[in-house]
C-alpha cells in the first residue's frame, strides 16, 4: 500500500511517502515557519522528486490530533484538499500513536508519548512494542503530570519518553526516583513516517468524514464558556 502521510500537529512539519511499511522519502522541517506555508509545498516537491503522481497514492494519512489546535487544523485541511484533488481516501491517526513509533527497538520499556498541553496538563498515551507492532496500553488523554507519575509508581516499569513534553516528564520522573529514559532529540519530534506506520492496517475513509481530535476545548472556547457562565451567575 502506497501512503502519503502528513504531520503538522506540533512545532515540526513533515511529509512522507511509504510503500508497504517501507519509507521511500520524507521531507522534514522544524524551522518555526507557519505550517500553512510549508506543508503542501513539501508534499508537492516530494512527489515531484519521486516522479509520483497523487493518483498513484492509495491513501493519504494524517495526524488528526491531539496537538496544536492550529497545527492539527492545517494538517487535516491539507489532507482533505489532497484527497479531494486526487480522489484519494484518507486515514486519520492519533498523533500520540504516530509519535510512539519513535520508540522502536525498546521492547522492555513503556513507550510514553507526551505533548505539553499547557495549563498544567500533558497529552499522553502509552504503548509497548510487541514484535513489529505497538500495543496500546492507555488511550489518548489530557492529564496532569502527577497522574502519570502515580500510574508509573504502580506499574514499576521503565518509561521511554517521546514528544515535545518528553523532557518535562523525564525530569519529573527522575525527581520522583522513577526509572525513565529520554529519547534523543531527533527522535522526540513527530514525523510523517510515524503517521504512515500508525496508518498500517487501518481502513481508509472518504476525506469529507475526517475530523480533528483535540481532546479538549481550545483556550478561546474555554474562555468563552467561562464568560457565559459568569453572565448566567451574576
Amino acid at each position: 500500500m502506497k501512503i502519503l502521510s502528513i504531520e503538522s500537529s506540533a512545532r515540526a512539519a513533515s511529509v512522507a511517502f511509504c510503500e508497504d511499511g517501507r519509507l521511500i522519502a520524507q521531507y522534514f522541517q522544524a524551522s518555526g515557519l507557519t505550517h500553512s506555508r510549508t506543508l503542501l509545498k513539501m508534499a508537492e516537491d516530494m512527489l515531484r522528486d519521486l516522479e509520483t503522481k497523487l493518483t498513484d497514492v492509495d491513501a493519504v494519512a494524517v495526524a488528526r490530533g491531539p496537538g496544536s489546535f492550529t497545527g492539527v487544523r492545517i494538517g487535516v485541511a491539507a489532507a482533505k484538499g489532497l484527497c479531494w484533488g486526487g480522489d484519494r481516501p484518507v486515514i486519520g491517526v492519533s498523533t500520540l500513536e504516530a509519535m510512539a513509533w519513535q520508540g522502536i527497538g525498546r521492547p522492555d520499556r513503556v513507550i510514553c508519548s507526551a505533548m505539553d498541553a499547557r495549563r498544567g496538563q500533558i497529552y499522553t498515551a502509552s504503548f509497548r512494542l510487541e514484535g513489529e507492532d505497538l500495543r496500546r496500553l492507555a488511550e489518548d488523554r489530557a492529564v496532569a503530570l502527577e497522574e502519570l507519575v502515580r500510574e508509573a509508581k504502580i506499574a514499576e516499569v521503565p518509561y521511554f519518553f517521546v514528544g515535545d513534553g518528553a523532557e518535562l516528564c523525564y525530569n519529573r520522573f527522575l525527581a520522583e526516583g522513577l526509572p525513565a529514559e529520554l529519547a534523543p532529540e531527533p527522535l522526540r519530534l513527530q514525523t510523517a513516517w510515524g503517521v504512515a506506520m500508525a496508518a498500517r492496517g487501518k481502513t481508509p475513509e472518504p476525506g469529507y468524514d475526517l475530523t480533528p481530535n483535540y481532546l479538549r476545548l481550545s483556550q478561546a472556547e474555554r474562555e468563552r464558556m467561562e464568560k457565559l457562565k459568569e453572565r448566567s451567575n451574576p
